[in-house]
């Protein structure tokens, strides 16, 4: 049982682990951001092998250290181990045009759902952290976290 790694030259590095029942998971990252991965159950010849492209395998690596992936959002739930009652989601929305002209302060986001700005993308451009005064225009791109009913009473008070 064990975890051991090797350096493929040319082809990437190789990551195997022997579970307690003896199965062997073999992953091979490629530099490109892809993945093959390859299972071997122990009480079988035969092995199953699967290629993940690099957002399948962030994805993957996500759930295995915890974090929900919603397929059809850019959204992740995330539970730590050592608070097993936490639970905080990372989501991402595009603001809609009845918000721009607005600052943070305004909206008074946080009062009202719970939820935080971490950060805005706006034609390229992020801002980290903005402050209340901050200007909200049509089609922003923001990050926003908090527990998942706040997530809610975000969309609802300002998603829909």
């Amino acid at each position: 049982m064990g975890l051991s790694h090797q350096v493929l030259p040319g082809i990437g590095t190789k990551y195997e682990l022997e579970t307690e029942s003896g199965d062997i998971i073999s992953i091979i990252f490629m530099p490109n951001g892809s993945a093959q991965m390859y299972t071997q159950p122990a009480r079988s010849p035969n092995s199953c092998a699967i290629d993940l492209s690099p957002m399948e395998t962030r994805r993957m690596g996500n759930v295995l250290t915890g974090a929900i992936m919603e397929a059809e959002e850019e959204g992740v739930e995330i539970a730590f181990s050592a608070l097993a009652d936490l639970r905080i989601v990372v989501h991402t929305y595009i603001l809609n045009a009845q918000l721009s002209g607005k600052t943070i302060a305004d909206l008074n986001i946080r009062s009202r759902t719970g939820v935080t700005i971490l950060a805005v993308s706006r034609k390229g451009e992020n801002t980290v952290n903005p402050g209340p005064d901050f200007l909200i225009k049509k089609s922003d791109a923001v990050v926003v976290i908090g527990e998942s009913d706040q997530i809610h009473a975000f969309e609802k008070e300002f998603m829909e």
